[in-house]
């Protein structure tokens, strides 16, 4: 059976963002019935949907340190790797079935055999769009609520700030028009502002927060967040300042779908996509990731089954 599959081309320069020409669309052909080999613990799977999301970045660049990123490199050669959404075909886990539902880690192909899947986790709730565990209902949400209600613990009446709110998620920045009317019309933030159309980003910051910011959500790692940290203040207002990775919460993720679901359907969540029909057009998703294009959180449809 032909295999469709976005293929990681060489590593980005230093400083550099994805261009469509770092990756290539080609096919393969994959034996679907003799795929997961006897006794092994893999699944073979046919992906579904695709998520695009800002960590890719660091999985394009070739890393001399590990310590650089939490993300290991692509493999030049070998299709680009990410979260997405999946229907077991073949399995020889313990966990997973033939026709399971799954979202997790696999590649950006048609079909992907997944040798390890332990960190892949079965959908239950197909009472919901399934695009939804790429974003709100996966990685994405997960780090959100993780960061934000187990990290942040805010409090009535304190003031927040979000940082490229208008990817994967009171005051949100954002890199577009579009994006600030999408924050402030659509999805509740009380103000939102353009960051690239602020010369003084301090200033900016002390407009919207007259009597400081409690809680600031740094979601992407660009120039913007200069004006918040002020780190003489740390230690003169007793600051906490601390990273997380999403890997460390897994654990709550049954407690996240909790809150989250009855959200969803009572329509309280504002959930906007910004979807690219085909995995032929999967390497257009990066290059308008990172360069602001995006609106909403970006989702490769591969197939509707």
């Amino acid at each position: 059976m032909r295999n469709k599959q976005v293929i990681f081309r060489d590593f980005l320069a230093k400083g550099a963002f994805p261009k469509e020409s770092d990756m290539e669309v080609t096919e393969s052909t994959v034996d679907v019935t003799r795929t997961v080999a006897e006794g092994s613990e893999g699944v073979l799977v046919k992906n579904l949907y695709l998520s695009c999301d800002p960590y890719m970045r660091g999985g394009m660049r070739k890393l001399t340190d590990p310590a650089e990123s939490y993300v290991a490199s692509f493999q030049p050669g070998s299709p680009v790797t990410g979260f997405g959404v999946a229907r077991v075909l073949e399995s020889g886990h313990r966990k997973f079935e033939k026709g399971d539902l799954v979202w997790g880690l696999t590649g950006w192909e048609e079909y992907s055999l997944l040798p390890a899947p332990e960190t892949c986790f079965k959908i239950e709730h197909t009472d919901v769009p399934l695009s939804y565990y790429t974003g709100l209902l996966g990685m994405p949400g997960l780090r959100a609520y993780a960061g934000f209600f187990e990290l942040c613990s805010p409090k009535k009446g304190e003031t927040v700030f979000i940082s490229a709110a208008s990817g994967a998620v009171v005051v949100g920045s954002a890199g577009s028009k579009e994006k600030v009317d999408l924050l402030k019309n659509k999805l509740g933030f009380d103000e939102a502002f353009n960051y690239k159309e602020e010369s003084n980003l301090d200033a900016a910051l002390k407009r919207y927060f007259p009597e400081g910011i409690d809680i600031y959500f740094e979601n992407y790692n660009l120039e913007q967040p200069e004006g918040v940290p002020n780190l003489i203040q740390i230690s003169m207002k007793r600051v906490r300042m601390e990273g997380f990775s999403v890997l460390d919460y897994y654990h709550l993720y049954p407690k996240f779908l909790n809150m989250v679901l009855p959200q969803i359907k009572e329509v309280r969540i504002v959930y906007v996509e910004d979807t690219f029909q085909g995995l032929e057009n999967g390497p257009a998703a990066p290059v308008g990731l990172f360069s602001g294009r995006d609106v909403g959180k970006q989702v490769v449809l591969v197939s509707r089954e």
